[in-house]
């Protein structure tokens, strides 16, 4: 679903484009009650047509907008567009750790502090039961000034089409099924899952344990914790392989490196 720049959700006015993903397609847009910039997050179609799913959505909505972290982008609503809803969510502003790391690793200084504000994100988080299932470098991004914002925290949870807990099916690991249908997000996601998220069973903080490993491991290295050429084969790698231990720097501290194999244990 495309919105035209100038059209009117609730209190906010749409003004640009600002990307698109497996979670839906999000739009700049100015609160015009407060006169502040925000986020318009357009959430997939199907969750608009299935009732039981759009009820556990808003469910979670009320969850989400309940975590107040400097680490987290904030939610400030749920709106509804021809139907269809829409989050709105603080605007965030900055590059994501994806197009930071894209031309090589970052400093082992500044991947340490970004590593720091994404555990304290994460725990607050865990406190109040949130679990994000779906970290990775696109869904982090830093501020001009240097803070962390994770972004789309629980939405994994919140637009998933499967039960709580499955049968293990693999097909139903729910990054899989909210809506990141184009393979390109799909490899994205696949590359942090945790192996009993890949197996489709049920998951709890320690999934995103095991992501903000990865994540870290590449902003050190500059290179996916574990890659494939198919979905399968990345699926395997992470199911069966131990990552590539030697391709950390050299000078990596002793105690990050046992913090990285703890993570992906």
């Amino acid at each position: 679903m495309s919105i035209e720049p100038g059209t009117r959700i609730g209190p906010y006015e749409v003004s640009a484009p600002i990307g698109a993903g497996g979670m839906g397609e999000v739009y700049r847009a100015t609160d015009t009650k407060l006169r502040r910039e925000v986020a318009i997050k357009v959430l997939p179609k199907d969750v608009a047509v299935d009732r039981e799913r759009l009820a556990r959505f808003q469910r979670e909505a009320q969850v989400l907008a309940a975590l107040n972290h400097p680490n987290v982008a904030a939610i400030y609503g749920l709106e509804e567009s021809g139907g269809v809803p829409c989050l709105v969510l603080e605007l965030v502003e900055g590059q994501t750790l994806e197009e930071m790391i894209a031309p090589g690793p970052l400093p082992p200084d500044e991947a340490r502090g970004f590593a720091l504000q994404m555990a304290a994100g994460l725990e607050a988080a865990h406190e109040k039961g949130i679990i994000h299932r779906d970290l990775k470098p696109a869904n982090v991004k830093i501020t001009p000034e240097g803070a962390v914002k994770i972004l789309d925290f629980g939405l994994a949870k919140a637009l998933a089409d499967e039960p709580e807990a499955n049968s293990g099916d693999a097909s139903l690991s729910p990054t899989l099924t909210a809506a990141a249908t184009r393979a390109g997000v799909i490899m994205g996601t696949a590359a942090y899952m945790s192996p009993e998220q890949a197996r489709g069973k049920k998951v709890d903080r320690r999934a995103d344990i095991w992501a903000f490993g990865c994540v870290y491991y590449e902003c050190l290295t500059g290179r996916r914790c574990f890659d494939g050429e198919t979905i399968s084969d990345l699926l395997v790698q992470v199911l069966q392989s131990e990552p590539d231990w030697e391709a950390l720097p050299a000078a990596t501290p002793r105690g990050i490196r046992r913090l990285l194999r703890r993570c992906l244990e």
